[in-house]
C-alpha cells in the first residue's frame, strides 16, 4: 500500500515544527511565517521543495533563503508593531511579506528589475498595503525614507555599509551577513546607541554578495 502524500496543511505543520526545532521561537515571527506561504515564491522545477528548509535558486542568479535562516534573521530584528523597516535585497519577496506582517511600514529594494517585477506581482495578489518596493542600488539604502527603526540586509558585505548605518535610528537594529568570501560569512546584529554602534555575532551563514549598481537582467 503506497503512502499518501502529505496534505498542504500537514506540510505546513511540519514546516512550522522544523522552524521551532531550529531556534525560531518568537510567537509573532512564527505566526507571520505561517501566514506567508513559501510556495507562492518558489517556481518551476523547485516548486515541490517549497516547504523544505533549504535555500533554492530563483531568477538572476539569486536564491530564496532557507526558512529557518529567514526566521532567525527576522527574530533577531525584534520588530515592534509601529516600526518602519528597510529590507535590502527583495529577491523573491518572501522575506518582505513576512516583515509586512510584523511592522507598520516596510520598504524593500532590489537591484534586479526582473525580480522586483515578479515580487510586486505577488505583493499585489496578496493585497499587501504596507509594503513599498523599489528597483534600486540597495547598498545606498533609501535616504529619502530614512531613518529606519530596523534594517535587514539579505546579501553579504565585507562590512556594514556606511549609508545603511547612517539611516538607522538611535535604538534601531540592523541584521546582516558580513564576510569577505562566499564560504565564510557571519550573521551579525548592529544596534545603534547614542554614541555609536554595538556589534554582536549571531551565527555562520552563506549569502550572495551585496553588489553596487543595478543588475543586468
Amino acid at each position: 500500500m503506497t503512502k499518501a502524500h502529505p496534505t498542504r496543511a500537514e506540510r505546513q505543520m511540519q514546516f512550522l515544527y522544523g522552524l521551532r526545532s531550529r531556534g525560531v521561537t518568537d510567537g509573532r515571527v512564527l505566526t507571520a511565517m505561517e501566514k506567508t506561504d513559501r510556495a507562492l515564491f518558489v517556481k518551476g522545477h523547485f516548486a515541490d521543495r517549497a516547504y523544505d528548509d533549504m535555500p533554492l535558486p530563483i531568477a538572476c542568479g539569486q536564491t530564496i533563503s532557507q526558512p529557518s535562516v529567514v526566521g532567525l534573521m527576522t527574530q533577531e530584528l525584534q520588530i515592534q508593531p509601529r516600526d518602519k523597516v528597510l529590507e535590502v535585497g527583495t529577491g523573491s519577496g518572501y522575506q518582505a511579506v513576512i516583515l509586512s506582517h510584523l511592522a507598520r511600514r516596510v520598504y524593500t529594494v532590489d537591484r534586479h528589475r526582473r525580480l522586483m517585477t515578479e515580487a510586486q506581482a505577488v505583493f499585489k495578489a496578496l493585497d499587501i498595503t504596507n509594503l513599498t518596493a523599489f528597483t534600486a542600488d540597495g547598498s545606498f539604502g533609501l535616504p529619502e525614507q530614512a531613518p529606519f527603526d530596523r534594517i535587514l540586509v539579505t546579501a553579504a558585505a565585507e562590512d556594514p555599509p556606511g549609508p545603511l548605518l547612517a539611516q538607522l535610528k538611535v535604538g534601531g537594529i540592523m541584521v546582516l551577513p558580513v564576510g569577505q568570501s562566499n564560504a565564510v560569512q557571519t550573521l551579525i546584529r548592529v544596534t545603534r546607541n547614542e554614541t555609536g554602534f554595538d556589534y554582536e555575532e549571531i551565527r555562520p551563514v552563506r549569502f550572495v554578495p551585496l553588489l553596487e549598481g543595478l543588475g543586468k537582467d
